[in-house]
């Protein structure tokens, strides 16, 4: 079994969509990542009407990974919904590139699943290739 077998089954338990109210929806999309040190951490998407309220797998995930170990560094991510990634699917939005730049800036390395069956994935660097936050750091 590779890394990406386990990250899919990791975050494929996670998928359980339903509303927590009639302006919240949940678990609709699943996300497995693996820390830099190896350790796999899961998130899933909790979506409210209010967007400020939105949180998406990756960032879950992200949240979950430094909250229980304090790493900021990711290796990989697989996001989906009831499937495995195909195709183009898998990729982050915008907000959450943009976070995992900004918790790591080694971040730019780090590997999205777009198409589980190929095993094709992108990097963070090449879905957002010119990052403002370089002459910050």
């Amino acid at each position: 079994m590779d890394i990406w077998e386990k990250l899919y089954d990791e975050a494929k338990c996670l998928y359980n969509p339903h509303e927590v109210s009639p302006f919240i929806y949940a678990q609709h999309v699943v996300c497995a990542l693996e820390a830099e040190d190896g350790q796999i951490f899961t998130g899933y998407c909790f979506e409210a009407t209010a967007g400020v309220f939105h949180l998406c797998a990756e960032r879950a995930a992200a949240f979950n990974m430094y909250q229980q170990s304090k790493q900021t560094k990711i290796k990989k991510i697989i996001t989906f919904r009831n499937e495995a990634p195909s195709g183009l699917g898998g990729m982050p939005c915008g907000a959450c590139r943009e976070f995992l730049l900004q918790l790591n800036s080694d971040n730019l390395k780090t590997e999205f699943m777009v198409d589980y069956e190929k095993r094709e994935i992108i990097t963070l660097e090449e879905l957002l290739p010119k990052w403002w936050g370089v002459d910050r750091l």
